[in-house]
């Protein structure tokens, strides 16, 4: 996927010399990852332990409103509001994950059927707090870190960085992720070996859950303001760009580094897309189309390891 990705750069250069091929772009490109690379790192471990999570992007949107309301109530604009905030983003997509969680591994419900649930109810639940409207009143202490530059980068974008980092360490070189890969490779062999999937499925949830409460606190940091309707193609870009990364939709494949890579090529299309004025539309037409060709091409890597 990274020859897809340079092919798409060398072609949005070619087609827009003047816009593309610069620092600005660059810089767009990278703020716009930073919230769902974010998401896509907590969705590379539920995918590679063969589970299933559409309801990320009304979880974002659920922990902004949350945030926003909570500080808005407390008033001010010093560090105090904004670190309850961000306790309160991070509780509200942990809370919506450890229902996920719940639900998946105790009550048996398969993972699409319970994550399409909350993902209508938490939806919901953010437009009854928010009386559907946008909430703006986001202190000006935490506008200002998305302006900051630190490097030229936005501090967004070394958030997602470090992000991806932790989730690339764990997946690969820690129990937990070995676990994980484990599950997604063989349900029952995970269970021979020891490995409460119970209890690790419900772990992962919560933490995918609460990735999901961190890039709502990002959005709004970046946006000072909810975006309340901003978040629908969200979780179908985040799967996009997981599988376009390799990470196998039915478990047991997938790194965080080709995450990161799968990412980019979503980013770049929309990105590439605005610069020659395409029709908003055509983004998302083409993002299923590429969803549809990655998952087609896994099926067929999958039928070569298994044939004799």
């Amino acid at each position: 996927m990274t020859a897809v990705l340079l092919v798409l750069v060398l072609v949005f250069a070619f087609a827009a010399p003047d816009s593309f091929p610069t620092p600005v772009t660059l810089r767009n490109v990278l703020t716009d990852m930073a919230v769902l690379l974010v998401m896509a790192v907590g969705a590379t471990f539920v995918l590679v332990a063969a589970g299933f999570d559409i309801s990320i992007g009304s979880v974002l949107v659920f922990s902004g409103v949350c945030a926003a309301k909570v500080m808005e109530t407390q008033g001010g604009d010093g560090a105090g509001t904004v670190v309850l905030g961000v306790v309160t983003a991070l509780l509200a997509g942990a809370a919506w994950g450890a229902v996920n969680g719940l639900v998946i591994s105790k009550l048996k419900v398969p993972a699409l059927i319970t994550t399409l649930g909350s993902m209508g109810a938490a939806l919901g639940a953010a437009l009854l707090i928010s009386n559907g409207t946008d909430v703006r009143t986001v202190p000006k202490a935490m506008i200002s870190v998305a302006t900051d530059r630190p490097l030229g980068v936005s501090w967004l974008v070394w958030v997602a960085a470090i992000v991806a980092l932790i989730g690339g360490f764990v997946l690969s070189q820690t129990r937990f992720g070995r676990h994980t890969q484990l599950i997604g490779s063989n349900e029952e062999s995970a269970r021979r070996a020891g490995v409460d999937v119970d209890r690790h499925t419900f772990w992962l949830y919560t933490a995918n859950g609460t990735l999901a409460g961190l890039a709502g606190l990002l959005s709004l940091t970046r946006f000072a303001t909810t975006t309340i309707s901003g978040h629908t193609s969200d979780g179908l870009e985040v799967i996009t760009g997981v599988v376009l990364g390799g990470t196998s939709l039915f478990g047991g494949v997938g790194t965080v580094i080709g995450t990161v890579i799968g990412m980019a090529i979503p980013t770049v299309l929309n990105n590439g897309f605005i610069q020659l004025n395409v029709q908003p539309f055509w983004q998302e037409v083409a993002i299923g189309i590429v969803l549809v060709v990655a998952v087609y091409l896994d099926q067929l890597k999958r039928r070569r390891r298994n044939q004799p």
